[in-house]
């Protein structure tokens, strides 16, 4: 769905929560961790990223997989899920 690399801090139980991704070549920090939650299949982070915007990121922990789930603009109420949010993310201006 998306083209996403993600890094995280790594506990002892692995990859606990991510601390930047690179969505599409662009980089960004992760500023907080807004919510987490888990599927059977996958672990889902809300994070506020240091440009200002809300992302989810999903985990597929089998097969070691991540994807931007949904998108939320700053100053947005309304969050934009599934491949939407790639759309969404990439009308964005790149400030970065």
């Amino acid at each position: 769905m998306s083209d996403i690399h993600v890094e995280c801090y790594s506990g002892y139980r692995g990859e606990e929560r991510p601390l930047r991704f690179v969505l599409r070549g662009r980089a960004f920090d992760v500023q907080e961790l807004d919510g987490r939650w888990y599927s059977p299949d996958a672990s889902y982070f809300r994070v506020l990223a240091t440009d200002g915007n809300y992302y989810v990121l999903r985990h597929d922990e089998a097969q070691d997989f991540w994807t931007l789930d949904a998108f939320r603009a700053a100053g947005s109420a309304r969050w934009v899920h599934g491949r939407r949010a790639n759309s969404a993310f990439f009308r964005q201006p790149a400030e970065l």
